[in-house]
């Protein structure tokens, strides 16, 4: 299994549009403090299958960077436009799209989308469904007031597990669900010293990964509020844009 973190950004990405702080003059200067929003892309060897988690505002950049015409998925974790909105650049590109959400969340989406006639399948938490030979899983998490889900994926004995945006308080019955994974992908949106009152901080998310036995733990849905992203790397683990992980 591959991942690659298309976009590590927040909302708002970085450079924050105005801002002359170091982080946003180093992605102003191509520094990797450069961020778009969020999106994931989990490819299975055995099926060459490919799947997104969540489609970023700046999706069509990152199938451009990564030269993808296609995809047998998109799962989607909740409806914040920063998490959704890029989908409607599958217009003209890929018809019929089958994506995957809680019916909630689904209702919400399409409402939005629903020009493209993608093919839907509401999922149950907890419940798991297959994707291009892959075992995919939500299970709720804690982003008030929007219903958002973490995400599970299983490809063969290797487990990666995505948090989405959320707080450390996380159900118990979603805490098992995330224990012991190879790949932990956690929301940490500020460095320590900041009060966020829907998303971890770093030490915040750094300890939730502890906490369940990730293997590996890389920090994702960044804000501008890091130092310039080599500096940063000092004392977090922070992914960046276009970065492979290969499990």
């Amino acid at each position: 299994m591959k991942v690659t973190l298309l976009g590590t950004g927040d909302a708002i990405g970085t450079p924050k549009i105005g801002c002359k702080c170091p982080a946003c003059i180093d992605a102003l200067r191509g520094g990797r403090s450069r961020r778009m929003r969020f999106s994931v892309l989990i490819e299975s060897d055995e099926d060459d299958g490919r799947v997104l988690v969540d489609s970023s505002p700046d999706l069509r950049w990152q199938l451009l960077k990564k030269d993808i015409s296609s995809v047998d998925g998109v799962v989607w974790t909740h409806a914040h436009y920063d998490h959704y909105a890029g989908f409607g650049d599958f217009h003209r590109v890929q018809s019929h799209v089958d994506v995957y959400a809680l019916k909630a969340t689904m209702d919400y989406i399409l409402n939005y989308l629903y020009f493209l006639n993608p093919v839907r399948h509401d999922a149950l938490a907890y419940e798991p469904f297959d994707i291009a030979g892959m075992q995919f899983t939500l299970f709720p998490v804690n982003h008030p007031p929007v219903e958002t889900v973490g995400v599970r994926i299983d490809d063969g004995n290797k487990v990666v597990v995505i948090t989405s945006d959320t707080k450390m308080e996380v159900p118990e019955r979603s805490l098992e669900l995330m224990k012991d994974a190879d790949l932990m992908l956690a929301d940490a949106i500020t460095p320590p010293g900041y009060t966020i009152s829907k998303h971890m901080t770093a030490d915040e998310a750094m300890a939730l990964g502890e906490r369940l036995g990730a293997k590996r733990l890389l920090l994702t849905h960044l804000s501008h509020l890091y130092p310039p992203h080599e500096i940063a790397l000092k004392e977090w683990p922070l992914g960046h844009d276009m970065m492979e992980i290969v499990l």
